[in-house]
């Protein structure tokens, strides 16, 4: 078996990038141990889950590059090594269930990275757009202090007592103008 990283001692934390609670997959031994205990686990939840030999062994070998990848951080404070790696796969097989879904008989295991991948872009900028117009619409329907308190507090996520100060108005004001703007709204009808 290769090395993964050039070790001096196999007790040592790991390379330089790991801190010294990693979880041991930089290290032949801390990877075969994980191999050997849970390895047979991941596989029988990925086939469960997605009742198919090809991508619970993709779901398996990817959540072992992630975990790999990611051996520094862990935090044995939130669990053992195991429940890392479980939610790691967890994680996976909800990202392939959602691209089954969006593309049922045609997501082939072969595909699954390179589908998955895409779902991390931003989104469409028709739809962001869309959603400002809307927003813009029915704040133009408030009355012009309580638009102000709600674009300052709810859209530019401000503290209350920051944008009194700025308004020069009690803080109790602001709050009050931003409760009865937020219940104006919901009384409008969505497509206003």
């Amino acid at each position: 078996m290769r090395r993964l990283h050039p070790l001096p001692d196999e007790d040592s934390p790991g390379p330089p990038t790991c801190a010294a609670q990693c979880a041991r997959l930089c290290t032949d031994t801390g990877l075969s141990a994980i191999l050997t205990t849970d390895k047979a686990l991941l596989h029988w939840r990925a086939m469960r889950r997605l009742g198919d030999t090809g991508l619970a062994e993709h779901a398996v070998q990817e959540t072992l590059l992630r975990a790999w990848k990611a051996c520094a951080s862990y935090d044995p404070s939130r669990g053992s090594v195991r429940t890392w790696l479980l939610t790691i796969e967890r994680n996976i097989l909800t990202d392939i269930a959602r691209v089954r879904a969006a593309r049922p008989g045609d997501a082939h295991w072969d595909e699954i990275g390179d589908l998955a991948e895409g779902r991390c872009a931003g989104p469409d900028f028709a739809d962001g757009l869309a959603d400002g117009l809307l927003v813009a619409e029915l704040l133009a329907r408030l009355p012009g202090p309580q638009r102000d308190a709600v674009v300052q507090v709810i859209l530019r996520d401000r503290a209350y007592q920051d944008v009194a100060a700025d308004l020069g108005i009690p803080v109790g004001t602001v709050k009050t103008r931003v409760h009865y703007a937020l219940r104006s709204l919901r009384r409008l009808p969505v497509s206003a």
